[in-house]
Parts: C-alpha cells; sequence; structure tokens
C-alpha cells in the first residue's frame, strides 16, 4: 500500500474510529454511573428538567432551582432547544448522557482528520485519540451533562475551518457559540480578532473577522447585563458575586497547575499559536471566581478548552506538506524539527495518561464497576412508590431519574409550593453528612403539614399527604 492510500485510508478511518471509541466510552460511562446511583450535582436533574420542557414544547421552566424559575435567566443556553427530539425519541435522563457522549465523540472528527493532513497517518493518529480521551472531556463526560456539550464540537469545526485557511466556515461554525453560554461571545469575538488580524491585507476576510468581534461582544453584552437580568427571577445575572479580585488570578497554586495541564495538552509549543489566546476568556472569569471548581482540571470546565489546545499544536507543529508552520500568524516560519513534533505530542497524549487510574473512563474497564450496588433495587422502589404526575420533592440521589414521572423540585429548595410526596435517601450528600433521623418528621416540619411514611428500604424514603393514592 502506497504511502498516499494509507494516508487517505487513515484520513477517512481513523477519525470516525476514535469518534465511536469516544462516544461509546463516555455513553457507557454515564450509563454506568446511573446504575450505580452516582449523582456528581443537581446539573444532571436540571437539564432532564429542561430537556422535558422543551421536548414538550414549554418555555424552560426548572421547578428543582426554584418555582417559576426559567433556566434561560441562569445561563444564556438557548442552542439547546435543538436538543428537543433527544426527548420525544428517549424521555429518560440516560438520553441527555449519551447526547452528550456523541457530541464529544462527533468533536474528534474534523480535528483528526487535520492533524493526520498536517501531521500524517500516525502522528494525526495519536493527537486525535489524546484529544478524544483528554482530559477535559473525560472529566466533562463525568460529571454529567451540561450546556458547553453543545460548544466542544463548534469550536471543533470552527478551529479545524481556520487551520485549513477557510474563514467564512470558521466563523460560520464559531457564530452560534453565543447562544450556547453566555462568556463564549468573549471567545467568538477574540477568535474573529484572530481572523482579522490573520488576513489583515485581505480585506473581506479582515471584515469578516471584525463582523465576528462585534458579534461575539453584542451578544455578551446583550445576554449578560439584558437578557439574562430579564429572565431571572431575582432580576440579576447571578453569578457576578462569584468573580474576586483580578489579582485572585495567581493564587491558589491550583490554578497555575490546571494552566499547566492546559499548556501540555498543546503540547507546551502550542503555546506559540495565537489560537492559544482563546483559552484567555474562560481561564480569565474562572480563574478570578471564588468558586473553587472553576479552578481544578476537574468537572466540566475545561471541555472547551480541548479542542483550542489541539488546533493551537498542529498550528505550531505546521504541515508537512508544505514544510510551514502557521504559528504567530506567520506563514513562512519553518516548520520544528521531528524531534520536537515528538516531543510535543508525547507531552499532549501524557497529560493524560500520567493521571492513569484516576481518569472516569478507567472504570467502563472495570468488570466491578459493573455490578449492581445493594442500593439499586430500593431505589427503584422508592421511585416507583411515587404516583406519577405527583408534585415531588427530592434530594440529590434520584433526581434526574424522577424528572420524566413527576414534577420535581429539590427538597431543599425554595419553592413555596407544597409537594405532594417526598423521596429522601439518607446517603444522599445534599444532606452534608447530617439526614433526617425521621424523614416523615422531618417532611411534616419542613412544610408544617402531616406526612405519612409510604416506603422505606436501603436508605430510601417515600412520604406522602394523607389521600396521595400510592402504587403498591
Amino acid at each position: 500500500m502506497t504511502a498516499s492510500v494509507q494516508g487517505a485510508t487513515a484520513r477517512r478511518w481513523v477519525p470516525r474510529l476514535l469518534a465511536l471509541l469516544g462516544t461509546l466510552a463516555y455513553g457507557l460511562l454515564g450509563t454506568q454511573q446511573l446504575r450505580l446511583l452516582i449523582a456528581q450535582s443537581w446539573d444532571l436533574g436540571i437539564f432532564t428538567q429542561l430537556l422535558r420542557a422543551y421536548g414538550e414544547l414549554r418555555a424552560p421552566i426548572v421547578p428543582i432551582k426554584g418555582d417559576e424559575v426559567n433556566l434561560l435567566g441562569d445561563h444564556f443556553h438557548p442552542l439547546l432547544a435543538l436538543l428537543a427530539p433527544v426527548w420525544w425519541i428517549w424521555p429518560d435522563p440516560a438520553a441527555l448522557l449519551w447526547t452528550q457522549a456523541l457530541l464529544l465523540g462527533i468533536s474528534a472528527i474534523p480535528l483528526t482528520r487535520v492533524a493526520i493532513d498536517r501531521l500524517g497517518p500516525w502522528p494525526g493518529a495519536v493527537a486525535g485519540a489524546a484529544y478524544v480521551f483528554s482530559f477535559g472531556l473525560q472529566s466533562a463526560a463525568a460529571v454529567q451533562f451540561h450546556e458547553i456539550a453543545l460548544a466542544v464540537p463548534l469550536l471543533a469545526f470552527a478551529l479545524t475551518a481556520l487551520l485549513r485557511d477557510q474563514a467564512r466556515a470558521a466563523a460560520l461554525w464559531a457564530a452560534p457559540l453565543v447562544l450556547v453560554k453566555e462568556d463564549l461571545g468573549l471567545t467568538v469575538a477574540l477568535l474573529g480578532g484572530i481572523i482579522a488580524l490573520r488576513y489583515r491585507s485581505d480585506i473581506p476576510r479582515r471584515r469578516l473577522g471584525l463582523g465576528l468581534v462585534a458579534w461575539g461582544i453584542v451578544w455578551f453584552v446583550l445576554a449578560t447585563f439584558v437578557i439574562l437580568p430579564a429572565l431571572n427571577t431575582g432580576g440579576q445575572y447571578d453569578y457576578t458575586d462569584n468573580l474576586g479580585s483580578p489579582l485572585a488570578v495567581l493564587w491558589p497554586l491550583q490554578k497555575w497547575v490546571t494552566a499547566g495541564m492546559l499548556l501540555l495538552a498543546a503540547g507546551v509549543i502550542g503555546a506559540r499559536s495565537p489560537l492559544i489566546w482563546l483559552m484567555a476568556p474562560t481561564l480569565a472569569w474562572r480563574f478570578t471566581g471564588t468558586v473553587e471548581f472553576y479552578w481544578d482540571w476537574y468537572w466540566h470546565y475545561n471541555a472547551v478548552l480541548m479542542p483550542i489546545a489541539l488546533a493551537a499544536l498542529l498550528d505550531a507543529l505546521g504541515d508537512r506538506r508544505d514544510g510551514r508552520a502557521a504559528a504567530w500568524l506567520r506563514t513562512d516560519a519553518p516548520r520544528p524539527p521531528r524531534a520536537v513534533r515528538v516531543i510535543a505530542l508525547v507531552l499532549a497524549a501524557g497529560v493524560t495518561l500520567a493521571l492513569g487510574p484516576r481518569m472516569p473512563v478507567a472504570d467502563v474497564v472495570r468488570p466491578d464497576r459493573w455490578e449492581p450496588t445493594w442500593r439499586a433495587a430500593p431505589a427503584a422502589g422508592a421511585l416507583a412508590a411515587v404516583p406519577d404526575g405527583t408534585v415531588l420533592a427530592v434530594d440529590i440521589t434520584l433526581m434526574a431519574q424522577a424528572v420524566p414521572d413527576h414534577d420535581v423540585q429539590w427538597v431543599h429548595g425554595p419553592n413555596q409550593r407544597r409537594p405532594d410526596c417526598l423521596l429522601l435517601d439518607h446517603y444522599a450528600f445534599s444532606w452534608g453528612g447530617k439526614p433526617p433521623s425521621s424523614p416523615v418528621q422531618w417532611a411534616s416540619e419542613r412544610w408544617s403539614t402531616p406526612y405519612e411514611t409510604v416506603y422505606s428500604e436501603g436508605g430510601f424514603a417515600v412520604v406522602c399527604l394523607p389521600g396521595v393514592t400510592v402504587k403498591s
């Protein structure tokens, strides 16, 4: 087989294979978590309730966050409405987890193809594999669904187009990012600035870049200062108070660790590319934030940075077909030596491999992690004991699973509406280690009305108002 045929075969099948492997790995991870009753936060419940509202062609009112809370007043993600058909086909929280897995997997296709084109079949395949199983994507899948699942493939296609010198396609792929999350407007604006600088002698494409700058800034301002406060029940942007002093960006050490890991994901040499600056808006709000989750390499916050890291790496390593690199907007820069290219790829893959068994997808290949927990049957029994269509207050553990058949609210939330039933888990982390000794007494005192126990097993308790018809 000639080198050209080998390259064409790799270009055709390797990206698809990596996308399939990524989708299966992350989808199975989500299935495993549901099977083991793992709830990383209340986010999967919130987004399942959002998806149900869109699937029923309603406004995204999410009672889990409070009475009449419109989730578009929390973060600006109207593009999630496109997922409504997912609910029609599969009305279950697992559908969201598999949808996210598919989106993350798909994002590997354009990036791996351009990696193979620029680096060759084997190095390109390594770069693609390092991306699809990067710590940022694995962490996002492990903490379950978030709106950034839509941003990852959009960024991947936009950056791939830019690496292929297709400015218009890059702008078209990037433009919808402003409808995924409000802060991404700044990322879009910065990408527009890079396009304008890169093609500063090409008037049509420079104008395209400047137009993208305006588009990103306008939507950032509209979403953050107009739309979100207008739809928010408190009339404000809820996350302003999470920002601290700009001086806080340098400390604690945890932030430097995260920045170092991102630099390694870009092979270090990726820092030569102007594309690396696309990380700046996301890192700015995270590192000036007062929430510790923002600073870490874990959680979903690094997922949107993974396509940027690989694109910056590929930009800095140059193109084998013409022997040039385009780093720092120069098309005449020499391509780095082979040893440098090899080291860069090793670093990009090694930053994830070094974490070894700590990485979430390792659980997928561990047989013992597929054994159902002893609480699986009691959990199913608790859900079955609650009548369909009731107003149900739950804690974190079974929140997402309860959404399809019930009008769910959080048991610790600010809701004024009295629930028909409560489903409480003695072991839920949301109790802070201090669960009520008597669920029925706690519920009666919390809502100032008598409840009665209808189910109690395996740490789960269901209490309902007298007269609510429960399932046998």
